[in-house]
């Protein structure tokens, strides 16, 4: 289902790392060690909005946002899952997966410029990564 003209737009590219790829989405973990922090990115060329995409691939893009957001919560344990798709920063669609503590450095509020990101060290990362492994093979990640 994914599109060969697709490109990631550079700023998702410098600010995340690349997971592995879904069906319909590219899977990229936002670069910032202060929340568990997932996007999907249908891999199509062109879309900026939800309802651009074919109910096929609308409803595609629910079901591996919920799996993943069932995923993530049950791996970190959170207290709240967020799931947006802002673009006023990056106009190609994405939408952001973020687990929320009771008391985070943002709590209650959003995460988007609270603090500078905290980039992954390598072992964090490995961490992550490791946690997401079971999250990422249910939704067929490759």
């Amino acid at each position: 289902m994914q599109d060969q003209d697709f490109r990631l737009h550079e700023r998702l590219e410098a600010d995340t790392i690349h997971l592995g790829r879904t069906s319909l989405c590219e899977v990229r973990l936002m670069n910032d060690q202060a929340w568990p922090w997932v996007l999907l990115v249908p891999a199509l060329a062109g879309i900026r909005e939800i309802y651009e995409l074919s109910p096929e691939q609308q409803h595609l893009l629910m079901q591996e946002s919920s799996a993943l957001s069932r995923g993530m919560m049950e791996a970190f344990g959170g207290d709240k899952m967020n799931v947006a798709a802002l673009g006023n920063m990056v106009p190609q669609l994405h939408l952001h997966h973020i687990v929320r503590f009771e008391g985070d450095a943002a709590w209650p509020g959003p995460v988007w410029g609270k603090q500078p990101p905290v980039p992954y060290d390598e072992n964090r990362l490995a961490e992550v990564k490791q946690l997401l492994a079971p999250v990422l093979a249910r939704l067929g990640v490759t």
